[in-house]
């Protein structure tokens, strides 16, 4: 049925092929109009050259037109990059010649436009097309390992298939091309403990290993390309395999035996040796710690050196040669941090045996007890016998012992170490003695040791009870019967194993015959009582009551109390006002107002003596009073009495000399005898001058009209005296007397009237030509 609906379509295909051929011809003329040929196509396959040629100029393929019929009127022309330096063509028959060594890790393919010409009409015969000339791979490149060398770390002890590292190589080869890029790995050396998967690279742990034998491996990897084949190429690099450690390994000591020496007198803490473990482990895992094992004494100790991992051992308790003098103990060593893991590799600790033997000293003497404490009575006397203290040599010589007292004077101890008192003891003045008594040896006197005593004195009911205050009591004359005017206590300096108990009484007297009755408060207080109606201030002024107060102590003592009770006259409220003596009066009633009386009396006085000093300071005057003029030249005064030639050693008069003049020797003569004269030199100190002869002047004259002035002669003042002056030098420092004759004084009259009684002193001729007068 097919077959015949399909007939007529397949006869009649023929006969419309021309109509169809005249069609497209003139669809093609239409196209091309008048300046363009109907277009044909160009003639290729793909392109291909393989890298690397050795040949100068390789075939790659033709290009052609479908229309080149042969003839030689058409040019092939080649463009683009690599065109004319790398392939060229042959312009005739459109040849394509690569003429340069290709590699397709530079470059994979090129891409070139291929033209051809009508030389006679110098037309394009096709338009210009690219096409693509592609260089195909050879297994030129070996494998590379971009990261090599390799380094890996591995617990030492690990288990088979642990993965330790993956190395990676790579290949510049195509990998579409064939078998060039496909790498194939193994190991070219390498110790049995490790294997390689060949398509990966990936190492892995074959077999366990110890890092205390080897810790670190080398392996060489070897790469392939072609999967190995024949023909392929191939690398090698190298991977350092570490091994890192693990708490695998206890520690041991290699010593069995430690022998160790200490002294008796060593103080606890002392080191006395040390001791080493030793661990193949490294780091932390190689941490120790050392402890005592076996020790029945518990005098020794063991403590860790974290920097050099040794046991240090300690003295825990002090030794005593005499008590024993070697020990054995047993000290074991332990890693300070251990997994769980791994702890089976540590389930026993290592150990060894220490031996330390005990050095004997020269020790000081040893008291039998570290404190004594003794009692005593008091009252005892001296070379009582108060304790034994007892002292012996630990050593085995056994040395004598001597003893001696230091720090009280009250006690004293023998050789046999007897403390005995030297003088009586009481307790109220010291209850407690604190001694040191010291042990000497008598072979060593340099070992010496000390002991505190400590001695109490033991009360004795030696001390009767007293009044605890002095009592100040007064009755009223108007007081009636059994009026309490007074309550007293009573005080005991004795110590009482119990309460102080004391028992107060009137004296069998004043019991019988007294106007006052004493009653017990049996609380250590008793009050006092009148026993009549009135009393008379002018007949009984004073009452002396004899009380007698007893203790309770073993044996009881009694002491006589006497209480005196004025008699007063007192005012409305019971306040006494007039009692038989004034003080007392006072005392009570106006005690405070005299105090204040008396304060303010001492205040006064003591302000008026102040004023006083205060207005006689200021009434006092200098002398001579300076005068505030600068005369450029230094006065030197003194207000002491001149002593005659001796003035010239109570004063230095080397600063007063300028420039040294000797002067004229003058005689006087004394009343009473004559003085061989001596040559002096006068001090002249500056130039006469009418400036200071009016200066002199100006002094003179205040010396004369000064009352107060001293009338004795006495150097006064040190001044220029001028080259002039008649009376010459006034100081007794030049005085002199002449060998024979008398001085004449005369010329002390014109000096003034100052100089008047002076005048009198020394001469009678000018008292009886003055006519006796005095000033």
């Amino acid at each position: 049925m097919h077959c015949c609906s399909l007939l007529p379509v397949m006869l009649g295909l023929p006969l419309l092929r021309p109509c169809l051929g005249a069609a497209e011809t003139e669809r093609v003329k239409a196209a091309a109009g008048p300046r363009w040929r109907v277009r044909r196509g160009w003639v290729w396959s793909h392109f291909s050259v393989p890298e690397e040629m050795n040949t100068t100029r390789h075939h790659v393929g033709q290009l052609k037109s479908d229309i080149d019929n042969g003839n030689s009127s058409f040019q092939y022309k080649l463009l683009g990059a690599g065109a004319g330096s790398i392939f060229v063509i042959d312009e005739r028959t459109g040849d394509i010649y690569a003429v340069r060594k290709l590699d397709r890790e530079e470059q994979s393919l090129y891409i070139l436009r291929a033209q051809v010409i009508d030389t006679t009409t110098g037309r394009a015969v096709e338009p210009e097309s690219e096409f693509v000339i592609r260089v195909s791979d050879i297994n030129d490149n070996a494998p590379q390992f971009p990261d090599e060398p390799y380094e890996a770390i591995v617990p030492e002890m690990s288990p088979e298939e642990t993965p330790v590292i993956q190395v990676t190589a790579s290949d510049a080869d195509d990998p579409s091309s064939g078998n060039n890029a496909r790498l194939l790995y193994s190991l070219l050396q390498s110790p049995p403990y490790f294997s390689i998967e060949p398509t990966t690279g990936k190492i892995r742990i074959s077999s366990k290993m110890d890092r205390e034998l080897q810790d670190e491996y080398w392996v060489i990897v070897q790469a392939k390309d072609m999967l190995g084949l024949p023909g392929a190429l191939s690398a090698t690099t190298s991977v350092l395999i570490k091994l890192s450690d693990v708490n695998d390994n206890k520690p041991v000591f290699k010593e069995s035996l430690y022998r160790m020496t200490v002294s008796e007198s060593a103080p606890t803490g002392t080191s006395i040796g040390k001791i080493k473990a030793y661990d193949d482990d490294i780091g932390e895992n190689a941490e120790m710690d050392y402890s005592i094992a076996e020790d029945a004494s518990q005098t020794f100790d063991i403590i860790t050196n974290s920097e050099t991992q040794e046991g240090i051992v300690i003295l825990k308790k002090k030794v005593d040669f005499e008590q024993q003098n070697h020990y054995r103990i047993r000290a074991q060593v332990k890693n300070h941090h251990v997994d769980e893991q791994l702890e089976h590799y540590h389930t026993e600790a290592s150990t060894t045996l220490i031996k330390v033997q005990v050095q004997d000293d020269d020790e000081p003497p040893v008291f039998l007890l570290p404190r004594y404490a003794f009692e005593v009575s008091e009252g005892r006397p001296p070379g009582a016998l108060v304790g034994v203290v007892s002292a012996k040599d630990p050593d085995q010589r056994r040395s004598p012992v001597g003893y001696s007292i230091t720090g009280s004077k009250l006690f004293s101890i023998d050789d046999n170490g007897a403390v005995i008192t030297t003088n009586t003891l009481d307790r109220e003045t010291s209850a407690w003695h604190n001694l040191s008594v010291t042990a000497t040896e008598r072979y060593n006197v340099q070992q010496i040791s000390a002991v505190p005593v400590y001695v109490q004195v033991l009360n004795v009911n030696d001390h009767a009870p007293e009044f605890s205050e002095h009592y100040e009591t007064f009755v009223c004359e108007n007081a009636g019967s059994g009026q309490i005017i007074q309550t007293i206590s009573a005080v005991d300096r004795d110590e009482s194993m119990e309460d102080h108990h004391f028992y107060f009484n009137l004296s069998m007297e004043d019991t019988r015959n007294s106007s006052f009755i004493i009653i017990d408060n049996q609380d250590n207080t008793a009050v006092i009582l009148t026993n009549r109606t009135g009393f008379s201030l002018r007949e009984e002024p004073v009452f002396y009551l004899s009380i007698l107060i007893s203790d309770n102590g073993t044996p009881a003592l009694t002491s006589t109390n006497t209480l005196s009770v004025r008699v007063c006259d007192c005012g409305p409220d019971g306040g006494p006002q007039a009692c038989s003596r004034k003080d007392f009066t006072l005392s009570v009633g106006f005690g405070t107002q005299i105090i204040i009386a008396v304060l303010v009396c001492v205040v006064v006085i003591f302000g008026f003596i102040f004023v006083t000093l205060a207005l006689k300071q200021r009434r006092k005057q200098p002398l001579f009073p300076e005068k505030g003029e600068d005369f450029r030249e230094n006065i030197f005064r003194y207000d002491d009495e001149g002593g005659g030639e001796e003035d010239t050693e109570a004063f230095d008069i080397g600063e007063l000399r300028g420039r040294p003049i000797m002067r004229e020797r003058k005689t006087r003569r004394t009343p009473s005898a004559e003085v061989r004269g001596l040559p002096r030199q006068s001090l002249q100190l500056g130039p006469d001058s009418a400036v200071f002869r009016r200066f002199i002047l100006e002094k003179l004259q205040e010396a004369d009209t000064d009352p107060c002035a001293p009338p004795f002669d006495s150097l006064q003042t040190y001044a220029f005296e001028g080259t002039g002056s008649l009376a010459g030098s006034l100081s007794s420092l030049e005085s002199a007397v002449p060998e024979d004759g008398d001085e004449d004084y005369g010329y002390l009259e014109e000096l003034g009237p100052r100089f008047r009684r002076l005048a009198c002193a020394f001469g009678p001729a000018v008292q009886a030509r003055n006519g006796g007068f005095s000033s």
